[in-house]
């Protein structure tokens, strides 16, 4: 063996030396030879990454006609654009599967709102969805919640809950901080995370489910006065919130239910398929929800002089001012200016996060098209090149150059323009999926490319206008084009 072995090590050891010269040659001098490769040897334009026949939007999910078993489960409008568009998808009764476009707008809802809450001084944790039975019933609010409250036992028999709502976790989470000063308020806490409340007969899709996505802030202050500026700088905040989001929200004065406390404001979007019945006055700001006021009531009891009219809304956000409910019960305190235990002052603010996807489709959509509001579109822009084999078939490549064009002019659209390369179907069948869909910006790259002036047909599906403009003047209009 050993003969063998020294037969062998001098070959490797040559082998090794001849690698390591080679490697400084190709460092040092030799780089100059692969510059001088010519261009015609580089390869083909890479082709855009986000392809329309990639998305997992699939077409078995979109099948809500009359023969599907879900038929008699689709309830307004927005749930059937959003099954149709392959955006969400049934599992059990009142939850959904949230496909990745969903997601992505989803996000993009979650982006705003991080933005506003930290904007006014919020700071975001996250809190366990399980939580103990103990504390609810220490808040009195285990039996009060009824069988909303879906509740479960682990292996060793202790009762918990899947909470709709985190009073009780996140107030019990300041009172371990027994250094709270007053000089760290108004302590602004909140999370954006899933819920779960077991409705009897949930419907409408995301606007009424079970298990859904909830941004709930809560605030804790030195006092009665402090709570009440907090509560205001919360409502505007989301009153800014709904003003980006182009939705119109009105401000309704509401009953405190369940979660009591001394004020409470809901935050509504009219539209018919609304549960909430609203009174709003046609003089001045005042607005309400019937359940606080006598339903034949038609004088307005803050300006006295205007007639209440009757609408319906969609509840996206809810905001309370709770003094010292949970803060007495739990023992929330924090040192004044004279060092002494003081209890807080506490509001909670709730925003409905699915819903308020849902709602912004259900009341800005067509019968047959989605619209999203400009900053929560999943994707902003999409390019279609001609059918495959048809005589604008070269149009193809200068459909693949303007994403990349796109993507490098205006860096706020990278990753928000896909590339429709189903070329095996017609224009005007992908321009149905895309109206379908809502993206803002479809953009139809044909034999107007091919001309000595170039022109691509431009579709801007929130005003439903047309427009043939050159590369720069499409860019020019994509630059204006807000995201998050």
């Amino acid at each position: 063996m050993e003969p063998i072995m020294n037969q062998i090590w001098p070959k490797i050891f040559q082998h090794i030396r001849r690698a390591s010269v080679l490697s400084r040659r190709s460092h040092s001098g030799c780089a100059a030879e692969h510059a001088a490769v010519p261009a015609s040897t580089s390869p083909r334009l890479i082709r855009p990454t986000l392809l329309v026949s990639r998305l997992y939007q699939p077409a078995n999910l979109r099948d809500v006609g009359p023969d599907n078993r879900l038929q008699g489960e689709v309830t307004c409008k927005s749930q059937r654009l959003m099954q149709q568009a392959g955006l969400i998808h049934p599992s059990n009764p009142g939850c959904y599967y949230y496909l990745p476009a969903t997601v992505r707008s989803m996000e993009k809802l979650i982006r705003i709102i991080d933005q506003e809450m930290q904007g006014i001084g919020g700071q975001k944790l996250d809190m366990p969805s399980l939580c103990s039975a103990d504390l609810w019933k220490t808040s009195e609010r285990w039996d009060l919640m009824g069988k909303e409250l879906l509740r479960l036992k682990d292996r060793h028999g202790a009762d918990y809950c899947l909470a709709p709502t985190h009073e009780e976790a996140v107030t019990t989470l300041v009172a371990h901080q027994t250094t709270l000063s007053y000089r760290q308020l108004p302590l602004l806490l909140y999370q954006i995370t899933r819920k779960f409340r077991d409705e009897p007969k949930p419907k409408f899709g995301l606007l009424r489910g079970r298990e859904f996505y909830m941004k709930d802030m809560y605030s804790f202050d030195v006092s009665e006065e402090a709570a009440y500026e907090t509560y205001e700088s919360v409502c505007q905040a989301y009153t800014r919130l709904f003003d980006r989001l182009g939705l119109r929200c009105v401000q309704v004065q509401a009953d405190t239910g369940n979660i009591g406390g001394k004020l409470s404001h809901e935050f509504q979007l009219p539209a018919d398929i609304g549960e909430d019945r609203l009174l709003i006055c046609g003089s001045c700001s005042f607005s309400a929800n019937v359940e606080t006021l006598s339903s034949d009531r038609t004088e307005c009891p803050q300006c006295t002089t205007g007639t209440l009219v009757e609408s319906k809304g969609i509840e996206v956000g809810h905001t309370f001012y709770l003094g010292k409910k949970y803060s007495h019960v739990f023992n929330a305190n924090f040192s004044n200016a004279q060092n002494k235990p003081c209890i807080a002052e506490m509001g909670c603010f709730g925003l409905g996060v699915t819903r308020i996807l849902a709602a912004a489709i259900e009341v800005m959509s067509t019968e047959d098209s989605i619209r999203w509001p400009g900053l929560l579109a999943p994707y902003q822009v999409c390019v279609l090149p001609p059918k495959k084999g048809s005589k604008m078939d070269e149009a193809t490549v200068v459909a693949e150059e303007l994403v990349h064009t796109l993507g490098e002019a205006l860096p706020q659209l990278r990753g928000e323009v896909v590339f429709d390369d189903r070329t095996q179907m017609t224009i005007g069948k992908r321009l149905k999926d895309a109206s379908r869909l809502g993206y803002p910006y479809v953009i139809v790259v044909g034999q107007g490319v091919l001309e000595e002036m170039p022109r691509y047909e431009v579709i801007c599906q929130q005003t439903g206008e047309t427009m043939h403009l050159s590369k720069d003047g499409l860019i020019d209009l994509l630059r204006r084009v807000e995201t998050v």
